[in-house]
């Protein structure tokens, strides 16, 4: 079949797919600190809807699979779920983005079901500073889900990083000691306009330009990893000493949009061809109310048909999303 090729020439492989929209920590810059506004439960796909889904895009040229949420721990019997996915023909990669709390519990019956890749998202090593972040005191079960993680064979593990200015400066460089130390790479995130409370402000971004100064200041000089993957959304660096890398997700001062590979499947069945997308297009009704096969895909092809050019962040047209960041998918 035809490939999914947009409007601008960008084919898309990369299928995100978020199981829940529930999260165990509270990061203040993506969730409230009171109960948030959850789906109801009965609006969130099953696992066969997902595999029925995946099904139908794998045959229009889907290859790659992300788990997300949410936190993707939180629900109920994920490693059946990996299970299905691994073993559609066609799926070459599935990775998955935690944060890690639930991880040391789960990640032999993940692993066993068929999860190779791992992004932890971690944004410091200091367990008052993560407390103040997550508004949970989880740090040590997410070091702990690290090291099991790593025992086990999961690679490559990274680790996300968000980089909010004037509040974790003094991380970007414990973090990549730690990488170095570990063999992990570090993904530092460029804060970004979705939160579920306004937050943002483009002055409490912390530039990729910035860290990596501090990087080489203070380890060493770094160099741009030559042919990496142009529809990656981090660009890579290796310290020039050989030892470790990092990784930049530049949303904000350096968008990757002209390269973007992605589709998004929310767990309440909606698919999204940009994270800051404002309209979706509902494929659980189709899913649930008899669509055929052939629906779905038309459903896909037309979903990044519409696909725009960027999502704007640096211009006066920008608009957030009308959902947060747990509700979409990270």
């Amino acid at each position: 079949m035809t490939p999914l090729i947009d409007t601008f020439g960008r084919l898309h492989n990369n299928l995100r797919i978020s199981v829940t929209d529930r999260c165990n920590i509270r990061c203040f810059y993506c969730m409230p600190e009171e109960t948030p506004k959850y789906e109801p439960r009965e609006n969130i796909l099953s696992f066969e809807e997902i595999e029925r889904f995946v099904r139908v895009a794998v045959t229009l040229g889907i290859r790659k699979l992300r788990i997300t949420g949410g936190e993707p721990l939180v629900r109920k019997d994920l490693p059946k779920l990996i299970g299905k996915l691994a073993s559609i023909p066609g799926i070459e990669d599935i990775a998955m983005t935690t944060n890690g709390v639930l991880l040391a519990q789960h990640a032999q019956a993940l692993y066993d079901a068929g999860l190779r890749r791992l992004n932890v998202h971690l944004d410091t090593l200091d367990r008052a500073r993560f407390l103040h972040i997550t508004r949970r005191d989880d740090f040590p079960k997410v070091m702990e889900g690290i090291d099991v993680a790593q025992k086990i064979g999961f690679g490559p593990i990274k680790i996300n990083a968000v980089a909010v200015k004037n509040l974790v400066e003094d991380d970007i460089v414990p973090l990549a000691r730690f990488g170095r130390e570990r063999g992990i790479e570090i993904r530092y995130i460029e804060f970004m306009p979705l939160d579920s409370q306004g937050l943002w402000e483009k002055d409490k971004v912390l530039l990729t330009d910035t860290m990596l100064g501090m990087l080489t200041r203070e380890i060493g000089p770094l160099e741009e990893i030559p042919d990496a993957d142009v529809r990656a959304p981090a660009t890579e660096f290796r310290f020039k000493d050989g030892i470790g890398q990092v990784g930049f997700i530049a949303s904000v001062s350096k968008p990757f949009c002209l390269n973007c590979n992605r589709i998004r499947l929310t767990s309440d069945g909606k698919l999204r061809y940009c994270l800051f997308a404002v309209d979706e297009t509902d494929v659980r009704g189709l899913l649930r109310d008899g669509g055929s096969d052939d629906a779905i895909a038309a459903a896909i092809r037309e979903n990044v048909r519409q696909k725009w050019l960027g999502h704007e962040i640096n211009t006066a047209k920008f608009v957030p999303p009308p959902r947060p960041m747990y509700s979409i998918g990270g």
